[in-house]
């Protein structure tokens, strides 16, 4: 998996992640480290992105100079960050209850309403996007990421030579999580992110102008306007000729309700002017 470098300070645009992150795994470490009678710990601070070292005392531990109390406790599925004299959940309640969750593979998923936003249980997600991402092609590409979420996406386009991201993301709060994330990729050039919700700023997208789309959704049942015959024409209309898709689909409600969403949204894309194919836990659709 070839990964971009680690940053020191780590920023997405103007915005900063503020490190140490902390799970109950890393703060298991050191509290095994120091009642075992280490002074120091090699650990990472920044979601298994690098590696560090920090200083252990009996009541806290110091990092980058820094001086960090042992927290009681750290919830599992949880990530904190240091903030007013504490360590806080990286999480958001505005209309829903958004967070961002550790997992095995470092690379974190997110949460809107206990709800995975990106699979993790056979695979990092951010693997997982490396895979997705190779099926467009985006070297030399123009690419509309519709539902930019923590970038994964995204990273990979840039890290494949895509001439220009395009993503647009409507929810300010998973905005905030992929500011904290030291996964997601940083703004520049190549990469621009506007806080719109595409269903609206797709109409203002010109004909036959974007090479490839990247498509992942929330569930139906949180924006079914995304899955549209509408919103799937105007993908259509966007793309040049040949240009692909994929969309990421899952299978929701297949084991309660016996619904086909896949083969809803493959009938929906066909009527739109594409040729589609299931591809993995998705489908990838050729503009014809």
């Amino acid at each position: 998996m070839r990964l971009p470098p680690p940053r020191a300070d780590l920023i997405l645009g103007r915005v900063t992640v503020p490190l140490p992150l902390l799970t109950s795994k890393q703060l298991n470490q050191m509290i095994r480290a120091r009642d075992a009678g280490a002074t120091t710990l090699n650990c990472s601070m920044d979601l298994e992105r690098s590696t560090t070292t920090v200083e252990l005392h009996a009541a806290h531990w110091v990092w980058n100079g820094d001086r960090f109390p042992f927290p009681e406790r750290c919830r599992d599925r949880t990530i904190y960050y240091w903030a007013h004299g504490a360590f806080q959940a990286v999480a958001r309640y505005s209309s829903s209850l958004i967070k961002l969750v550790p997992t095995e593979w470092g690379a974190p998923t997110f949460e809107i309403d206990g709800i995975k936003m990106l699979p993790t249980a056979q695979t990092s997600p951010y693997e997982d996007a490396q895979r997705k991402v190779g099926w467009i092609q985006p070297a030399g590409k123009i690419i509309l990421d519709t539902c930019g979420g923590l970038g994964y996406f995204a990273a990979w386009c840039v890290l494949g030579g895509a001439a220009q991201v395009r993503s647009y993301e409507k929810s300010s709060d998973v905005i905030w999580l992929r500011g904290m994330n030291p996964w997601s990729p940083p703004l520049g050039p190549a990469l621009t992110l506007e806080h719109l919700d595409v269903t609206h700023a797709v109409s203002a997208i010109a004909d036959r102008s974007i090479d490839a789309v990247l498509h992942d959704p929330p569930r139906f049942g949180i924006a079914g306007e995304l899955y549209s015959q509408s919103f799937y024409g105007h993908l259509a209309r966007v793309l040049k000729h040949r240009g692909k898709l994929f969309h990421y689909t899952g299978t929701p409600n297949k084991l309660t309700s016996g619904r086909d969403v896949p083969r809803e949204i493959m009938r929906r894309l066909r009527i739109a002017g594409f040729a589609v194919e299931r591809r993995g836990d998705g489908v990838l659709a050729v503009k014809e």
